[in-house]
């Protein structure tokens, strides 16, 4: 499976505002956007004109670095959502964030996505009791989500059971305490906790 490999801080950095990529790390002091809030590279800091292009560009690859995905991957997501009833932009959004990975993620199991899509690939995450390993997995309104019964013995999973989820979305729920929760419906444009300009993408894409 492909995937970015790079420094992760400096993608923050280039879309000029956090993406949350490195979990607690952005929280905290250490994270690159706090020391130098600007894009990388010997020219970084200088102002760039913006064109309606570039702008449309930004919002394409904010969404693509936020969630994890490649262009491949991003620009399935937007064919899928073009052939739904709706709205393209909020029907794509809803697509990713159903995402397993993300699932997991804004469930608290994996304190980054990045973290959520490493449990998925090693088989640490049940859909419904069985095991899917994954990350694309595309859930649905009902699904139990659970950590696989022989590794919650994991020091991992452990510490998890006894800590608190904050801002859980409505969408899903999760009880630490049995490191099982479910998808209590199908995630709307109000749910998704990142500022994307999902119509600019849809315009870049519709050219």
């Amino acid at each position: 499976m492909a995937k970015y490999t790079g420094p992760v801080c400096k993608l923050c950095r280039r879309e000029g505002c956090k993406l949350f990529l490195k979990g607690d790390r952005c929280f905290s002091r250490a994270c690159a956007m706090e020391k130098r809030p600007v894009a990388p590279g010997q020219h970084g800091a200088a102002r760039k004109k913006s064109t309606p292009y570039s702008v449309q560009l930004r919002e394409k690859q904010k969404a693509k670095r936020a969630y994890g995905l490649l262009e491949k991957q991003f620009h399935m997501y937007y064919e899928m959502a073009e052939k739904m009833r709706g709205v393209t932009g909020e029907n794509m959004l809803s697509l990713i964030e159903r995402r397993l990975d993300n699932v997991v993620y804004r469930m608290g199991i994996g304190s980054s996505r990045a973290q959520a899509r490493q449990l998925v690939n090693h088989g640490h995450i049940t859909v419904n009791g069985k095991k899917v390993d994954i990350a694309s997995y595309l859930t649905k309104a009902g699904d139990v989500i659970a950590v696989k019964e022989n590794k919650r013995a994991n020091a991992y999973f452990t510490e998890l059971k006894e800590s608190k989820i904050a801002n859980m979305p409505k969408w899903l729920t999760f009880d630490p305490a049995t490191l099982t929760g479910s998808i209590v419906e199908l995630p709307k444009r109000e749910d998704v906790d990142l500022s994307i300009a999902e119509h600019m993408i849809i315009e870049l894409y519709s050219k």
